[in-house]
């Protein structure tokens, strides 16, 4: 090859490589995401402290776990605090509102976790996590008849989330409810059959419904006692009493005519 023609092609290498890379850059530079507003920073970093207390927790380090809770709860409160307008966008406002509970409710504060959730639930009332975040926090408070209302409206919104299902059995027990308890565990159990947890609960509200039985049949005989005893009465005592009370007059006139 001639040294005019490889000249000619380096050129030409030359003239493509101005033209493409400058292309190629700004295709690289519209291509990277806006960065996430103050609030969206908060929460990630509130995510990652609420995943480093569980991690504690399940390896039994409670004290470490309760810090991270403690800040993560605080990066939740800066991201409720600035403005959520992008963040409400994406849900991760929704998301804020979940996290924090779940922080409090991880450090037994179920009463902030309540007041947290009622604030969720004004933006996002048919929120089944929420809603069973709150029967879970009104639960441990042994407030169950309103724990159970709670993941009613949970299951509202959800019908088939395991977790509530067998949350308002729990309530459902503790409110003696067994035979509704029994139905809760039950769809649970259909949705996830291998859990030896939900199976046991369900056994346990189980014998309590068959012992239910006996109980309602001595009610009922002790009504068919009383019912019969106050027949009985009214036989005895008050038809002999009318009876006596119509024979008084006759013996009144008997004794009229002796004495004519």
């Amino acid at each position: 090859m001639k040294r005019g023609q490889i000249l000619g092609i380096l050129a030409l290498l030359l003239i493509c490589a101005i033209a493409v890379i400058p292309a190629m850059g700004a295709n690289v530079t519209t291509s990277y995401p806006q960065a996430p507003d103050a609030a969206t920073n908060y929460y990630n970093s509130a995510v990652q402290l609420t995943t480093s207390g569980d991690n504690a927790a399940a390896s039994g380090d409670n004290a470490t776990a309760s810090k991270s809770y403690l800040e993560a709860i605080a990066l939740y409160d800066m991201a409720l605090n600035s403005n959520t307008t992008e963040i409400q966008e994406s849900d991760g406002l929704l998301y804020t509102y979940q996290g924090k509970s779940y922080a409090q409710i991880q450090l037994g504060n179920y009463t902030g976790a309540i007041d947290t959730l009622n604030a969720g639930l004004a933006l996002y009332p048919t929120d089944e996590h929420l809603w069973n975040n709150k029967g879970y926090a009104q639960f441990k408070t042994g407030d169950y008849k309103d724990a159970v209302t709670s993941y009613n409206n949970a299951l509202a919104n959800d019908s088939n989330n395991t977790l509530t299902l067998v949350n308002k059995g729990d309530a459902l027990v503790k409110l003696g409810n067994y035979q509704d308890a029994v139905t809760s565990y039950k769809a649970a159990l259909a949705n996830n059959p291998d859990s030896n947890e939900t199976a046991t609960k369900l056994a346990a509200a189980e014998k309590f419904t068959s012992a239910e039985l006996p109980v309602s049949l001595i009610a009922l005989v002790i009504v068919v006692i009383i019912a019969g005893a106050g027949v009985a009465y009214y036989i005895l005592k008050k038809r002999p009493v009318q009876q006596k009370a119509n024979e008084v007059p006759v013996k009144k006139a008997g004794s009229k005519k002796n004495k004519k």
